[in-house]
């Protein structure tokens, strides 16, 4: 970084913020959560996410997304990563709270010709064609300890997603966009993609409005439907990541845990001139953006210490603890719905939630808690826990250890994870005569599957929606789960099958009976077939538990 500094922006604001009353009440991930950020999204992290890659085992993937509630028609000057900024993303493999390898990301804007207004002027076949008029390229720099190790230059990234016309084959040149590092063994990602979060935003941030009671069976509103984000992604193999240089051979090894985030930054001067083109920044890169585990960042701080916790960083996570053992959600969810949620308290007291500090700040006992750990929140992963072959989208409450709070998978549906934590769900593994309350473990917010499927190798992400046929916040088919919103059903689906779709089929089995109530939604595994088998058999077709053209013609007519 050329001998300038990397401050926290901490340093910058009143430390009068450090004596707010801080409260944990988030439920989107960190889409717009800071005035700074909100007023800045090129730089606003919004989800952070790490897991074993399913089809590489010897790899860990890291995703960052940011720049959020992209129109995917919102031309003519689409989405780019910001020439001026630093993206990053952090890995601390000693449990100090201190990162110890970071991945920097800087990116550059190349215009072909600057007499049009055409992000495009033809039609898009490759990522050097002439006709992307509006290109980006970036650097990608691994720094671990005082030493700096450029890994690439000039890698293109996916551009944003403008229609067919312009772009036939998108998935084509998102492919392009990939590359392996040399000999390092690393894959590396950046551009544009579906917004991966899922989560019901306007009921609850109207008060904790939950649509329909207690909310695992759908009826909630997808607040990021139809909007893409920007990515960037890593595909590294675990012994690059540990701190001995060797892949874990067992969960309780103390190189088997790593926790990770997401910063970005800009450097702290900036002159603007009256041609935008001489504009200059220089000085320290400050940071302005800090994203770890998806339930801070939204709503953690009051707004006036929100770019506070922002510029922070994990070591100094003290100062946030009462957030956590005395979170303001806790005390929402008994006055709002009745709940018998869990004593808790100031950090340090006998009420404080002690299953809270294990989730968001140590890691839990024997899963992702490092040896002598500091207590900070960082999304932290456990190598050596093995990718399951049924994923629970509710993770490690659902019985579920490849899943959040271990690490954080696409399609985990961490809301409903985070909303029942809260109320209880975690707390007898630490108090055993604690019995949860029969509705908080049941909780969540109505969405429960993303609008898109994922796809099955890296990125791993959605491709991003169209600009042509964008119609964000459409028709919801993730809705009542019990038919009446004639949510549709076009393609084949089987076992293995995971996205939107399936838990379109999944909730409309449920709601007739074939399928418990109690399964999982948005992955199409052997209870499904099997519910399926049966509803096949009362419609008079074909019983093979595949979910084919005639199924589909039949359930679409219902």
């Amino acid at each position: 970084m050329k001998n300038k500094k990397i401050i926290s922006i901490g340093t910058l604001i009143t430390v009068m913020a450090l004596s707010l009353s801080l409260g944990l009440t988030a439920f989107a991930s960190s889409h717009r959560e800071a005035p700074l950020t909100a007023g800045d999204p090129k730089v606003d992290a919004t989800d952070l996410y790490a897991f074993v890659s399913p089809d590489n085992q010897n790899t860990v993937t890291l995703i960052a997304n940011y720049i959020p509630f992209q129109e995917p028609a919102g031309g003519p000057n689409f989405y780019q990563f910001d020439d001026n900024a630093m993206y990053a993303i952090n890995v601390d493999n000693n449990g100090d709270a201190v990162a110890d390898i970071v991945y920097q990301f800087r990116f550059k804007t190349l215009v072909g010709n600057g007499n049009t207004f055409l992000y495009n002027t033809g039609t898009v076949n490759n990522l050097n064609d002439a006709s992307l008029n509006i290109r980006q390229v970036y650097t990608l720099t691994k720094v671990e300890g005082s030493k700096s190790t450029v890994l690439a230059t000039d890698v293109p990234v996916g551009p944003s997603n403008v229609g067919p016309k312009s772009m036939p084959n998108y998935a084509g040149l998102q492919s392009q966009a990939v590359l392996n590092v040399g000999n390092t063994g690393i894959k590396t990602f950046a551009g544009q993609s579906d917004d991966s979060f899922f989560a019901e935003l306007g009921g609850l941030f109207d008060l904790l409005t939950i649509r329909k009671l207690p909310g695992n069976m759908g009826g909630g509103v997808d607040g990021l439907k139809g909007y893409n984000v920007n990515s960037i992604a890593l595909q590294i193999p675990i012994e690059q990541l540990t701190n001995s240089k060797n892949r874990p051979t067992s969960a309780t090894s103390s190189d088997a845990v790593i926790g990770t985030w997401t910063t970005s930054y800009r450097q702290a001067t900036k002159v603007i001139s009256a041609n935008p083109t001489s504009n200059t920044t220089s000085g320290d890169w400050i940071q302005v953006s800090r994203l770890g585990a998806p339930l801070v960042n939204e709503v953690v701080v009051p707004i006036a210490a929100k770019d506070l916790w922002n510029g922070s960083n994990p070591k100094d996570d003290a100062q946030f603890a009462n957030g956590v053992t005395n979170p303001e959600l806790g005390t929402l969810l008994k006055a709002l719905y009745g709940i018998k949620v869990p004593p808790q308290g100031k950090f340090g007291t006998p009420e404080a939630r002690d299953d809270l500090v294990a989730i968001f700040l140590t890691g839990i006992p024997g899963l992702t808690k490092p040896t002598n750990v500091v207590p900070s929140e960082q999304l932290r992963l456990n190598l050596a826990i093995p990718v399951t072959a049924n994923p629970n989208k509710l993770g490690v409450l659902a019985g579920d250890n490849q899943g959040f709070p271990n690490g954080r998978r696409l399609a985990d549906d961490v809301t409903d994870i985070e909303i029942r934590a809260v109320a209880g769900a975690a707390y007898p593994l630490f108090h055993p005569n604690f019995v949860p309350d029969a509705t908080g473990v049941q909780l969540g917010d109505g969405v429960d599957a993303n609008d898109v499927a994922f796809r099955t190798s890296f990125p791993y992400l959605a491709l991003p929606h169209q600009g042509y046929a964008s119609v964000p916040h459409g028709a919801n088919t993730i809705t009542s789960g019990n038919g009446s919103d004639k949510c549709m059903i076009n393609g084949n689906l089987k076992v293995g099958s995971r996205g939107s779709m399936v838990s379109c089929l999944q909730m409309y089995l449920k709601s007739q009976g074939y399928l418990s109530a109690t399964a999982p939604l948005g992955f199409f595994g052997a209870h499904t077939r099997a519910a399926v088998i049966k509803w096949q058999n009362d419609a008079d077709i074909e019983a093979d538990g595949n979910f084919g053209s005639m199924s589909s013609k039949k359930f679409n007519m219902r």
